[in-house]
């Protein structure tokens, strides 16, 4: 019988990952990157004996496939993968190959906002609990690596849209949908259900034995309910209504009846505060309650959580005026929940790569807590017009020294600055990481 080939497109940390795992399965493994590919991940294919290319696509070698297995990172637009499909080779992602060849318990967590707070906050739980638990998808290593060289009882994996685009026999233990905004409309020939559909994807091949855990105030969530045959056990969690079962809130407590494991705590108690992470924290304390975790444990992780990098992180303050990295805030609903959570007056260093951006949802918030604009990015032309006589000062600038320096000026005792840019990074950054950090610097040098 002849080797099969699997051909891995993209070689960074879930392609990487993918041609392990493929090799060890007996497959024949080729990892095709169109850009270049980072040195760590060369030496890694060098050790395992895998052959590889940079810079290109070599369609006649990617066409022999029997199998595709695609970085979420390219469209399904890309010319290679058109060729692909036309020629019936199927191309999945990296979580879907993985799958196949784990019976781990899985919980799996997607939204266009909280995924990554929710998805580190479940993992805690589950580690402090004692389980064998791995962290995977869009945080932590590689899922089809961990797969390969692990052997963990447990996987919380956060999931993108793209990810879930390549994910068809795939199936979670417990399904998380934190909420549906839109966000990379690009990718979805700016059709609002597509990217719906795509979400909607992390409840298929849901049994009657798995649970749906999902955010009961999302309109979106409820009309895609009303239109789909879910077979697991739901369990909603809500901050404007009295639920019977999952979670809710009532009289500032927080209260979880999940298979008839009541638990409840005041929400002044969490470690993440606002509402947006009192609905993270919710879905997080109910994935433990399904899995009968003690309360006792589950308490004390909703309390001392350290949140992520990146997100609303509190960072510095200089001269009496605080400085937040909220450099994940890649779409207009993250900066929606970031202005919510505000106390005080904000100067706002907002730009980059917009993504189809209306910005007419922030105004109120802006109008309200917004002193000042301090925009970043090679282009601010539509964040200026749209921010026109809003607030007392906008300022345009291209770098983030220059922005970080702007603001501070800006700025008053008891003030916040907030990098919350609503848009994507690439026009001066690599990726979100590398702009929250540079951030981080510029502030130390104030």
């Amino acid at each position: 019988m002849t080797q099969k080939k699997l051909v891995i497109l993209g070689g960074g940390e879930s392609g990487v990952g993918a041609a392990i795992l493929g090799a060890q399965k007996g497959f024949e493994v080729f990892v095709s990157d169109f850009g270049t590919i980072k040195d760590e991940y060369k030496s890694l294919l060098g050790q395992h004996g895998l052959k590889y290319e940079e810079t290109r696509h070599t369609e006649a070698l990617i066409l022999e496939a029997s199998l595709v297995v695609k970085s979420p990172g390219i469209p399904d637009k890309a010319p290679i993968v058109v060729k692909l499909r036309e020629n019936n080779i199927p191309v999945i992602s990296e979580i879907e190959f993985a799958g196949r060849y784990t019976t781990a318990k899985t919980i799996c967590i997607t939204g266009s906002n909280g995924k990554t707070t929710t998805t580190l906050l479940t993992y805690e739980i589950l580690k402090r609990a004692g389980l064998n638990v791995g962290l995977a998808g869009n945080v932590g290593k590689s899922f089809a690596q961990q797969v390969a060289e692990e052997n963990f009882d447990y996987y919380v994996i956060e999931l993108s849209s793209f990810q879930l685009d390549g994910m068809f026999d795939f199936r979670a233990d417990i399904a998380v949908l934190l909420n549906i905004t839109p966000d990379h409309l690009d990718r979805y020939d700016y059709k609002m259900q597509n990217y719906i559909d795509s979400k909607m994807k992390i409840t298929q091949n849901l049994r009657p034995e798995d649970w749906f855990v999902y955010c009961a105030d999302d309109p979106i969530i409820q009309d895609e309910l009303t239109k789909r045959d879910i077979k697991a056990g739901k369990a909603p969690f809500s901050i404007m209504q009295i639920l019977k079962e999952g979670g809710w809130v009532i009289n500032e407590t927080m209260k979880l009846n999940v298979n008839n494991n009541t638990f409840d705590m005041t929400i002044y108690e969490l470690a993440l505060q606002g509402k947006h992470n009192l609905n993270n924290s919710m879905a997080a304390g109910i994935s433990g309650s399904i899995l009968n975790l003690r309360k006792e444990g589950i308490r004390e992780c909703l309390s001392d959580f350290q949140g992520v990098e990146h997100r609303l992180e509190r960072f510095l303050r200089v001269h009496n005026i605080e400085f937040i990295n909220d450099s994940k805030a890649t779409n207009i609903n993250s900066v929606w929940y970031a202005l919510e959570s505000m106390t005080t007056p904000v100067i706002w260093i907002v730009g980059g790569v917009d993504k189809g951006n209306d910005y007419s949802m922030l105004f109120d918030l802006v109008k309200e807590k917004v002193k000042a604009i301090v925009c970043l990015g090679i282009d601010n032309q539509k964040i200026i017009a749209a921010f026109d006589g809003m607030v007392k000062e906008i300022v345009d600038t291209k770098s983030i020294d220059e922005a970080v320096r702007s603001a501070y000026f800006l700025a008053e005792k008891g003030d916040t600055v907030l990098l919350s840019p609503a848009c994507a990074s690439f026009d001066l950054f690599k990726n979100y990481e590398e702009r929250g950090r540079q951030f981080k610097e510029a502030v130390r040098n104030l």
